[in-house]
């Protein structure tokens, strides 16, 4: 269970990070709840770690604990009525594992997150989404070990606060996530395709379903394309994923911006419609609405494309997607700080927008 301390570049997937001062893998349920709460009865910092792709640990490491989820084991449970299925997987499983498992047996809900990094305790945190689909859409509940109690807790998923790539987990709640349950639809076919992206690529109209097999392999190929599929032949893939979150404004805010600049309605059923140049908002009731913008674009438009660097940093916005920062070998966690900072300022400057990290930062900050 006690693993040699080693860089945590090691463990992350854009190999930065120094030392930890110990790093613990506990491989059962027991021993994970064993050895955390040693580690917090002890008072030392602590960090989990999953599969290290959202997180930037500084280049001096982690003066504490690291406790790596290596937990095993997924659980499928057909309703009687044979339309719908229970998943429960543990907390180390890998993600993709999972949207792998339950696509080979004919269930439907999270194919379209095919391809994501990580491991399953780390999804509910982040509330993982691609493609037309979100976790929370599926997520039943959750097993936590409460940080407050020392308490195994059963969570239900309308308790954790989910919201577009975070939840009361990522904004403080402290534990450790056990385990995950899925409600699952049965029956081999995707759920209606909702992104239009993935629909052109299926040769489909959106609303249309597809075999789970075809949506999860064309899910998988536009990751690949734009280097946010794990892959050591592709240097573009050594990244945590889209670095920045896609920001959401008010409908009022929005409408400053150019004609062209892509945007989203948030609303229960609208956040995958993409609004036409100068469309605004349809109302959803009284107030201000909000609109997710493209930060893909935003970045674009303020000058900074695909492959850019800082003058003698190892750091890179990527030559596929201008979403993710990749270390071209040999980079800083330093430098991809400072590359996002610079990304950070450029589109504040040109468009007064915050872009906010989607990756956990250790020791340091923009």
């Amino acid at each position: 269970m006690r693993d040699p301390v080693t860089d945590l570049a090691d463990y992350t997937t854009l190999r930065v990070g120094g030392p930890a001062r110990e790093l613990l893998a506990p491989a059962t349920r027991s021993e994970l709840v064993e050895a955390t709460l040693g580690v917090w009865a002890s008072g030392e910092d602590w960090l989990l770690l999953g599969g290290g792709s959202n997180l930037l640990v500084a280049d001096e490491g982690f003066d504490g604990t690291v406790i790596r989820t290596a937990t095993r084991g997924v659980d499928i449970a057909i309703d009687a009525d044979g339309r719908h299925a229970r998943v429960r997987a543990e907390a180390g499983e890998s993600w993709d594992g999972l949207v792998a498992a339950t696509v080979e047996a004919g269930l439907a809900g999270i194919e379209a997150l095919s391809g994501i990094p990580g491991t399953v305790g780390a999804a509910p945190v982040q509330n993982i989404g691609a493609y037309g689909q979100e976790l929370g859409e599926r997520l039943v509940g959750i097993d936590f070990l409460d940080y407050d109690t020392g308490e195994v807790l059963r969570l239900d998923a309308s308790a954790l606060g989910l919201g577009y790539r975070t939840s009361a987990l990522k904004r403080g709640r402290a534990g450790v996530v056990l385990a995950i349950e899925l409600d699952l639809d049965a029956g081999g076919f995707s759920t209606r395709i909702a992104y239009a992206q993935l629909a052109a690529a299926l040769g489909v109209a959106l609303g249309d379903r597809v075999p789970l097999a075809d949506a999860r392999r064309a899910v998988l190929a536009l990751r690949a394309s734009k280097g946010m599929v794990l892959d050591a032949a592709d240097p573009d893939s050594v990244s945590a994923g889209s670095f920045f979150t896609n920001p959401i404004v008010t409908e009022h805010f929005a409408r400053g911006l150019r004609v062209d600049a892509p945007r989203w309605p948030i609303g229960p059923e609208e956040a995958e419609r993409v609004l036409a140049p100068g469309e605004t908002v349809p109302p959803l009731g009284t107030g201000d609405y909000r609109v997710k913008l493209s930060a893909a674009w935003l970045i674009e438009q303020s000058g900074i494309a695909r492959g850019f660097a800082l003058p003698g940093s190892r750091a890179a916005i990527s030559s596929k997607h201008t979403l993710a920062i990749v270390n071209r070998g040999g980079a800083t966690a330093r430098e991809i700080a400072q590359l996002a900072g610079f990304v950070q300022t450029r589109v504040l400057a040109e468009f007064g927008v915050i872009l906010h990290p989607e990756p956990v930062f250790v020791g340091l900050t923009l």
